[in-house]
């Protein structure tokens, strides 16, 4: 087990020096994510001849009481067309241990959204993230989601 932790760690670590980030912006919360808050992201203007990579990050305690976590994800066009994803992500083992990184109490994941896109359209792109987790058998999601002190988002230059 500890060498495949430390084979882990050293992908991570590679891959984080390696990175082709071109925009990247958190937005801190207070020890949870309230069922209708919204965090919207202005993405600026790139390079249209370009593909990119779209991650959200979640920064999540201990506190956290759930193993995966439900996003609804909305990308606003500049020219109007909007494109609304729900997605589902796994945030720990089977063993309940955290899959993101850090050390100590916090840890980031850094969840896939988007591969190999184009920005094509001139102006900004809104991204609003909102989370829709819901407690087994029932209708209604959760109004307050402990745990998480921060949610945002990356954009990495696709490397052919």
């Amino acid at each position: 087990m500890p060498k495949l932790f430390l084979l882990f760690l050293f992908i991570g670590m590679c891959v984080s020096c390696d990175s082709n980030i071109v925009v990247s912006e958190m937005k801190s919360l207070p020890g949870y994510w309230g069922q209708n808050e919204k965090l919207e992201f202005v993405i600026p203007e790139l390079d249209s001849l370009k593909t990119y990579h779209v991650f959200f990050h979640v920064r999540n305690t201990n506190e956290y009481p759930y193993n995966n976590i439900y996003i609804i994800a909305n990308i606003q066009f500049p020219h109007g067309k909007t494109v609304i994803d729900t997605l589902e992500y796994r945030m720990a083992a089977p063993d309940g241990s955290w899959l993101g990184t850090g050390i100590g109490g916090v840890k980031e994941s850094k969840l896939w959204y988007k591969e190999n896109v184009s920005f094509f359209e001139e102006g900004n792109y809104i991204l609003t993230v909102s989370q829709a987790v819901r407690n087994n058998g029932e209708v209604s999601g959760v109004s307050q989601l402990k745990g998480i002190t921060e949610v945002g988002y990356s954009i990495e230059e696709a490397t052919p």
